[in-house]
């Protein structure tokens, strides 16, 4: 197996410029280089991470939305439990057309209106509460600004942050520094946490762009370091870290109704995104991985693959930068942000449904409530109307 995975996967032509093999890259004891090894403790470290995620939503996220003033505004009513409408909800689709509705109503044996409301009811179960909300959203916010501080303190004083040539000078022998190490850890590691809570995340509209940005993020860091691209990894990194955390704060504070203050962060967020997005990354990470790299070596395959993973990247950050755009112009006609149209359009539901579907178990509960005091008023004057009649009918029937 590993002279297949040696043969076919690690030739060095994949890996390494032209000229340039593995044996070139043999590690000493004061030298040292990225090996493909040493990605596999994301793996465990990424299982660390939703553990910590978890005691961190329930320990710190959670008392501190309740400070804040998180509030769900409206109570859920649950479906009726149905085994028949779980099994199609679940595995066919939670938007059944109306042929499928009357096909449910006959099995069922209920009115298609009933069928209709107990979807309506069971999506509303399935929506993310305020408070599961900005507790994701504080896990996000609080590893983004760890993460985007400790990337400057690793990256502040080295020449390629200033000057983006200077990732390719000796390129690719570079030695491996311990901060880079745990810096290229820690945050692959936490990209592969996303990855797999994604599907238990609150779904947001660009989920199907967040799972492709997951994905080449963790493709990308992995193959830059085994190729040893380390010095234009960690600016790609620094980049992205530098406004998530702007735009995790914004929901939070939207979360919590503070509207001011999720307005003003959510336009300082919307500058550095477009800052750092679409004119430094391509200004000086794109140009650097495109044009400068070729003043040190011929282009070869990890060429071609990393700049073509950084182009999904770049695509990914105009399509998230048009749906900013558009909350800018909203908040320029309406006078606010009304929400997060990057990612937080739940599923297709009205607030009047919800309302409508509220009012009426009120309404059922005050009448089932009432129901025995009537019943008891009705029986009282039944029994009364007899003693009543009583007396004057018995001189008509002597």
């Amino acid at each position: 197996m590993e002279s297949l995975l040696n043969r076919w996967l690690w030739r060095h032509e994949y890996w390494l410029p032209p000229g340039v093999t593995w044996a070139d890259m043999v590690e000493t004891e004061s030298v040292q280089y990225p090996q493909p090894r040493d990605l596999l403790l994301t793996l465990p470290l990424s299982l660390v991470f939703i553990a910590a995620r978890y005691a961190f939503e329930r320990l710190v996220a959670l008392p501190l939305s309740r400070k804040l003033g998180v509030r769900d505004t409206t109570r859920r009513v649950l479906a009726v439990q149905n085994v028949t409408l779980e099994v199609f909800y679940k595995q066919q689709t939670r938007s059944p057309s109306q042929n499928q509705f009357h096909s449910l109503a006959k099995q069922c044996d209920l009115s298609q209106r009933q069928i209709e409301r107990w979807f309506r009811l069971r999506r509303n179960q399935d929506r993310p509460s305020n408070s599961k909300k900005f507790c994701e959203a504080c896990w996000r916010f609080t590893f983004y600004m760890i993460a985007f501080l400790a990337g400057l303190a690793v990256l502040v004083d080295k020449p390629w942050f200033w000057d983006p040539s200077e990732c390719w000078v000796g390129y690719p022998q570079q030695p491996l520094q311990t901060s880079q190490y745990w810096y290229y850890m820690t945050e692959l590691a936490f990209y592969w946490s996303l990855l797999l809570r994604v599907s238990f995340d609150v779904k947001r509209k660009d989920f199907k762009e967040q799972v492709i940005h997951h994905i080449a993020t963790i493709f990308l860091m992995g193959f830059s370091y085994c190729a040893n691209y380390i010095r234009v990894g960690t600016l790609v990194l620094l980049v992205h870290d530098a406004s998530d955390y702007l735009l995790e704060s914004a929901k939070m504070f939207n979360y919590a109704g503070w509207r001011r203050v999720c307005d003003s962060l959510f336009f300082v967020f919307t500058a550095v995104f477009l800052v750092t997005r679409l004119v430094v990354f391509p200004s000086k990470v794109l140009y650097t991985t495109w044009y400068l790299s070729m003043e040190s070596f011929q282009p070869f395959f990890g060429y071609y693959f990393f700049n073509a993973l950084l182009l999904v990247l770049q695509l990914l950050h105009v399509f998230w930068a048009l749906l900013i755009l558009r909350m800018v112009w909203k908040f320029v006609v309406q006078g606010r942000v009304e929400r997060d149209e990057r990612s937080d359009e739940e599923e297709n539901h009205t607030e009047e449904e919800e309302e409508e579907e509220t009012c009426w178990e009120r309404r059922k509960c005050a009448f089932d409530s009432k129901l025995p005091s009537l019943t008891n008023n009705c029986v009282l004057n039944n029994l009364t109307n007899q003693r009543n009649g009583a007396p004057s009918r018995q001189p008509k029937a002597r």
